[in-house]
């Protein structure tokens, strides 16, 4: 009689454990950390035609909503920041277009510019404001660039062959006043921009 109750016991624990398998272990889902933030620099059309860090064309420059804007924000001050870009301009170049003729000791292009778009000196492309005219002022910015065009490290022309002599590319930097869509409140601003200023010779020692 017990070994009868037994067996049924037994065949009860059985019965209950195939019919109530141990739970599935749960899903394993991956834990991500704060996605990285990529911000996105704008490459402006005209930029596709040059290799130059500046467009002189550009045929979606924005030229009548900086007009509004201008005339928006006159009494704001939008003036005395263009005052404040021509006053404080070493050598200042406004309104100059042409050159006399140089001679340099490394060749070299120098011209008078007017940029509509620039990178400045973050890297980003800007807006600049310039060939815009509002309430009888015409906006203009202009900046004298020169760029070598010989190899840097090329040796100086009429420098004699027992100095060391090569050309090097220099740059200045420039302020200009430049419009940003982005900015409903106040969308102007002065930043800086970097620009080839001279190709320049460099003398080092004497050697026969």
């Amino acid at each position: 009689m017990i070994h009868s109750v037994l067996l049924v016991v037994f065949a009860s624990l059985v019965v209950s454990v195939l019919s109530d398998p141990s739970p599935e272990p749960a899903e394993l889902k991956p834990v991500y950390g704060p996605q990285p933030k990529y911000e996105k620099i704008e490459i402006p059309h005209c930029a596709k035609n040059t290799t130059k860090a500046w467009c002189l064309e550009d045929s979606e420059y924005p030229q009548y909503e900086i007009q509004q804007a201008l005339e928006r924000h006159y009494q704001a001050g939008v003036l005395d920041f263009y005052k404040d870009v021509l006053a404080k301009t070493s050598s200042s170049v406004d309104g100059i277009d042409k050159l006399n003729d140089e001679v340099y000791l490394c060749p070299s292009s120098t011209g008078y510019v007017q940029p509509l778009r620039a990178i400045n000196v973050e890297g980003k492309w800007r807006t600049i404001v310039n060939r815009v005219e509002s309430y009888g002022i015409k906006y203009t910015q202009t900046a004298r660039v020169e760029e070598c065009n010989v190899v840097v490290g090329t040796s100086c022309s009429l420098v004699p062959s027992c100095y060391q002599s090569k050309c090097v590319q220099k740059a200045v930097f420039h302020r200009f006043l430049v419009y940003d869509a982005n900015e409903y409140t106040f969308p102007f601003s002065l930043e800086k921009f970097r620009l080839p200023g001279s190709c320049s010779c460099v003398v080092g020692a004497f050697h026969l």
